[in-house]
């Protein structure tokens, strides 16, 4: 990828300190109420109620400092803590009736917020803010996704394969059989490689290599959950194999893919990949795709 520009992180910076200024995320009184934003934040998150472990995951907050903030707002009386009925290692968190009357009028407030800022602006204006507000969100996601080389047995790689055949189960007409998903072995080692694409802990996406014959290798499931589609997790899936494929000496990259896979075969030829006469017996295999690689993977 090229290099961030200082500029880019001054930019950033900026619209971070207007942004948290203008909300007040500064003040220990956020939306006027009588607590810090943390505090606030984590009263939205309960919700429904939810494991502390997963609001430790999903927050990124250290276990004491969410363990203190849990405790205040349980001494308020507004979350009650209780242990998992099926298992007892997960410790609940739920909003009691105060706690929900506080997360209304938190709401109330916040959207009050919202509107106040956006009232300046005229009706043209309000719809570009928020496309853009739309594409920062979307490409921030992305930026925060990491995607990491596992074995082909490891147990993410395998959760995701499962996902990837029920969600194209569902598509193809005449369904999916899990025997064709690749072997631990094909994607190991000097075989292959497997990646996936967390998000704040969560496997979101995956993507398989495997080498066919000297300097031919072979991609296979890429594939992203419905919740991280349309951020371009594909593509960035797509540039890592086809940089690992370099890195392994493969001068050429194959696949094939279904009829009724459009938004693929539209990305394949978007990223340089022509189509090719049938290289496999395949049957799933409708159309064939090559890219022949240059020294970065490109």
């Amino acid at each position: 990828m090229d290099p961030v520009s200082r500029e880019q992180v001054a930019e950033f910076r900026r619209f971070n300190r207007y942004f948290t200024r203008r909300i007040g995320a500064l003040d220990d009184h956020y939306l006027g109420q009588d607590r810090p934003l943390g505090e606030a934040r984590l009263l939205f998150e309960i919700g429904e109620g939810v494991s502390l472990r997963e609001l430790r995951s999903r927050l990124g907050l250290d276990a004491g400092y969410l363990s203190r903030m849990t405790k205040t707002l349980q001494s308020q009386g507004l979350v009650r803590v209780s242990v998992h009925p099926g298992d007892s290692r997960l410790r609940m968190v739920e909003l009691t009736r105060a706690g929900r009357v506080e997360l209304k009028e938190q709401n109330r407030r916040a959207d009050a917020l919202a509107a106040g800022l956006l009232h300046g602006l005229s009706g043209p204006q309000r719809d570009r803010l928020t496309e853009a507000i739309g594409t920062a969100r979307r490409l921030l996601r992305l930026a925060g996704i990491t995607v990491t080389r596992v074995d082909g047995a490891a147990p993410d790689a395998r959760a995701c394969l499962d996902a990837y055949a029920a969600d194209i189960d569902a598509r193809f007409p005449e369904g999916f059989d899990p025997s064709d998903l690749v072997r631990p072995e094909e994607v190991s080692g000097d075989a292959g490689a497997f990646f996936v694409a967390y998000e704040e802990g969560r496997p979101v996406g995956c993507g398989a290599l495997r080498r066919l014959e000297p300097g031919v290798g072979e991609l296979r499931h890429v594939w992203v959950h419905p919740d991280a589609r349309r951020l371009g997790l594909a593509r960035r899936l797509l540039a890592t194999l086809e940089t690992e494929a370099a890195a392994r000496a493969l001068t050429v990259l194959r696949l094939d893919t279904h009829a009724s896979l459009t938004e693929a075969r539209r990305m394949y030829r978007a990223c340089g990949y022509t189509e090719i006469p049938p290289y496999s017996e395949h049957v799933y295999g409708d159309h064939w795709f090559e890219k022949r690689l240059g020294r970065a993977g490109t």
